[in-house]
């Protein structure tokens, strides 16, 4: 099931011209790895270990101000306030908000709930940026080194454009470009967001490969007509939350890391 809610009929950031979609499903036979020319990744959960992060990003700021609680909860009701977020405003039922304003609406709100004296503005907008701060999973750098000797590479991100080069920096990840759903102005899985990053480096459809560690995303991707790749990420929620079952077929590739990634995708 999409989180999000799906609109086609929006126009991304002026007249751009984008590639017409399609609902048929390939089979993995007919996909040719030469084809490909660039990489798109999500990174919440796909190259970052975002849990893990906030959750220790959290627990230092509530010792600093005498609160306790159950960081691990509270780094997943953060990220429920992500996902909410992204919602409304795909839904029209908010006004446009980066990703970082939507991170801001839900700390507020959990600050209060979880008992916080009052905290000087900065120190919560800095906390907020604990976003901007998550470690990478352990094949994340090398495997994507070893991606980008044959491939563009790039994140495609619902994150802002900020987020992800302040993490691309804090993690070391080698993108060569970051792409952000900021940019087309709507939020994945609008089929929009994908066709715009093709469009953006000037490729097919085909020629652009998503690679994601959740079925909503590399689906969408697919109907919006790019190839996938679907990585597995079960340690996401910490190994005791949900973990998604998927039809392996649905996906061109489906690799247990990047390094599954890149052999099947031939890189050295």
């Amino acid at each position: 099931k999409n989180p999000f809610p799906q609109k086609q009929d929006r126009v991304f950031c002026g007249e751009i011209k984008m590639n017409k979609p399609t609902n048929e499903r390939r089979s993995v036979a007919r996909f040719a790895k030469a084809d490909v020319k660039a990489l798109l990744f999500d990174v919440f959960g796909t190259v970052v270990d975002w849990r893990t992060s906030i959750t220790r990003q959290a627990e230092a700021f509530g010792r600093r101000h005498g609160v306790s609680g159950d960081w691990a909860a509270f780094a997943d009701r953060w990220r429920e306030g992500y996902l909410s977020g992204m919602a409304k405003v795909n839904d029209g039922a908010d006004e446009w908000k980066n990703v970082d304003q939507i991170h801001r609406d839900r700390l507020d709100m959990l600050l209060a709930e979880y008992g916080f004296p009052c905290v000087e503005m900065d120190e919560v907008a800095e906390f907020n940026r604990a976003w901007h701060r998550l470690d990478p999973w352990p094949d994340s750098v090398t495997g994507l080194s070893r991606l980008k000797k044959r491939f563009l590479i790039a994140s495609l991100s619902n994150g802002n454009v900020a987020l992800l080069v302040n993490m691309a920096r804090f993690a070391a990840l080698p993108w060569d470009c970051v792409l952000s759903s900021e940019l087309a102005g709507r939020y994945k899985p609008d089929h929009g967001v994908y066709q715009y990053a093709s469009s953006i480096l000037d490729l097919r459809n085909d020629q652009v490969m998503m690679v994601a560690a959740h079925d909503f995303d590399v689906r969408a991707a697919a109907e919006a007509g790019l190839r996938t790749a679907y990585v597995s990420r079960p340690a996401e929620y910490g190994g005791n939350g949900p973990v998604e079952e998927v039809v392996k077929e649905h996906f061109d590739i489906y690799a247990i890391d990047f390094h599954d990634l890149a052999s099947q995708l031939e890189c050295s």
